[in-house]
């Protein structure tokens, strides 16, 4: 099975795993947020995995620009609509291979996940 990374491609991070997995010979595809967005069953999955919190980037610049009532009371429904209306808002990278995902990147945590 081939792995999925999910986010932008202008992203530091999202450079750095493509990299990690390219030179650990990791099949993968990418999904470009900005050209396809995200779909919502792949984001309902992720939310059930490993919960809202880890996949809402609140330190980014596209969540920071959002009015202000957007970014008040935020509650898994509120995160989730949010996500799906903003991508970029979207923890970055996120790989999925088969039911396991990661979010965000560390080379160590990669290394564990093909070991």
């Amino acid at each position: 099975m081939t792995a999925t990374l999910y986010g932008i491609p202008n992203c530091d991070t999202v450079k750095k795993a493509r990299t990690w997995l390219t030179d650990h010979d990791v099949a993968h595809t990418f999904h470009d947020y900005k050209k396809v967005g995200v779909d919502a069953q792949a984001l309902d999955a992720w939310i059930a995995q490993v919960g809202w919190e880890p996949l809402l980037n609140r330190a980014g610049t596209t969540f920071r620009k959002l009015p202000d009532t957007d970014k008040a009371d935020i509650d898994a429904a509120k995160a989730r609509a949010l996500m799906i209306a903003h991508p970029s808002t979207i923890k970055r990278p996120v790989l999925v291979d088969g039911d396991r995902i990661e979010v965000g990147f560390k080379p160590e945590r990669y290394a564990a996940l093909f070991a």
